[in-house]
């Protein structure tokens, strides 16, 4: 699980140029700490609950990202951080 999460980290620093990537990145991240945490409630013997909380802020996440690459992309015509100006 660590690995996966220096392995999304490596990417979401690499591909910083396009923000699809990035947000892909992003979401591969949360599913290696969903992860690590459902593998620690599990050998602790708690409830599920928590991660049932994790999962749903994820999501909240992933759809707000989402929602930005698609007003960025009807704005500007594509997902480049470097062909838009963002002082304007």
């Amino acid at each position: 699980m660590i690995f996966m999460y220096f392995i999304g980290f490596f990417v979401f620093c690499s591909k910083r140029k396009h923000f699809l990537l990035m947000l892909l990145s992003l979401e591969f991240i949360m599913m290696s700490l969903y992860l690590g945490l459902f593998n620690y409630l599990n050998l602790m013997d708690n409830e599920y609950y928590f991660s049932m909380i994790f999962l749903t802020i994820s999501v909240c996440e992933g759809v707000l990202g989402l929602s930005i690459l698609v007003s960025l992309v009807r704005t500007h015509g594509n997902d480049y951080f470097q062909m838009f100006n963002m002082l304007w």
